[in-house]
C-alpha cells in the first residue's frame, strides 16, 4: 500500500451533474458559488441538457472546448445576458462527458463529498431512483448513495405525477435530500437572478457548503405575528 503523502491534501470535489430538466440558471449560480467557497467541483453535464442549455443560453456544451463554454455558461445571469458576471477561474474543475462509464465518479473509491443534481428532471429522478446506470450523471448518483455521501436532488418539474413521487420518496428513503426548485419570495427578490439565487442558496445549505446568495430569514421586526 503507498501512503499518500502528508505535503500533497487529497482532492475531495462536489460532483455537480446537470440532467436535461428546464433550470440551468440553477446550475449555474450553484457552480459559481461552489467555486466562490474554495471548493473543487467535477462537472457532468447530461446529452438531454446540452439541448437545453443551447435553448436557455444559446451556448452549445463541447466536450472539446468544456473550459471556454463553462466561462460563458457561469458568466451568464438567469436572464441570458452575457458578462453578468466576471470571468471565473475554472482551473479547479475537472469535466467528465456523460458517456464516460470509466470516468472517476462513477467508482465508490474515487474520493468526492458527494453530489449534487442540479436541475434533476423526472427523468433522471427515475433512473437514479431505479438504479438504472444509464450514463455517468446516475451512475455517479448511484455510487454517492450507496457510499453514505451527500445526493442533493434539486426536481425541477410541475406538476408531479404518481409515479415520480413514489420514486423521490425512494431516493429520501435512501438518503438522498429531496429539494424542489421552489424559489421562495420572503428574501426580498427583485429580480428574476435573486429567485434563481434562493433556490442554489438552498441546495448548498443542504450540502453544507456556505454562502452569502440570499438573505436568510430572522424573524418579523417587532415581534409581530402574521395574521391567518
Amino acid at each position: 500500500m503507498q501512503p499518500v503523502p502528508e505535503h500533497t491534501p487529497q482532492r475531495r470535489p462536489w460532483v455537480v451533474g446537470v440532467s436535461g430538466a428546464s433550470g440551468t440558471p440553477y446550475a449555474a449560480a450553484v457552480l459559481r458559488a461552489l467555486l466562490a467557497a474554495g471548493e473543487s467541483v467535477d462537472l457532468v453535464v447530461s446529452r438531454a441538457s446540452r439541448l437545453t442549455l443551447l435553448d436557455e443560453t444559446g451556448i452549445s456544451f463541447r466536450d472539446a472546448h468544456w473550459q471556454d463554454d463553462l466561462r460563458e455558461w457561469l458568466a451568464r445571469g438567469a436572464d441570458g445576458k452575457p458578462d453578468a458576471y466576471a470571468p471565473l477561474d475554472v482551473t479547479d474543475v475537472r469535466y467528465w462527458a456523460a458517456g464516460d462509464l470509466a470516468a472517476g465518479p462513477s467508482s465508490g473509491s474515487y474520493p468526492t463529498r458527494g453530489m449534487l443534481i442540479v436541475p434533476a428532471s423526472t427523468a433522471c429522478v427515475a433512473g437514479v431512483a431505479l438504479g438504472l446506470s444509464k450514463d455517468l450523471l446516475q451512475r455517479t448518483a448511484s455510487v454517492t448513495l450507496k457510499e453514505g455521501r451527500k445526493l442533493v436532488v434539486a426536481v425541477r418539474e410541475t406538476p408531479l405525477n404518481g409515479q415520480t413521487l413514489k420514486q423521490l420518496v425512494a431516493l429520501d428513503e435512501a438518503g438522498a435530500t429531496v429539494l424542489p426548485a421552489s424559489p421562495a419570495f420572503y428574501a426580498g427578490a427583485t429580480h428574476i437572478q435573486d429567485l434563481v439565487d434562493f433556490v442554489a442558496g438552498r441546495v448548498l445549505d443542504a450540502a453544507g457548503v456556505p454562502h452569502g446568495l440570499y438573505r436568510r430569514w430572522e424573524g418579523e421586526l417587532g415581534g409581530g405575528s402574521r395574521e391567518a
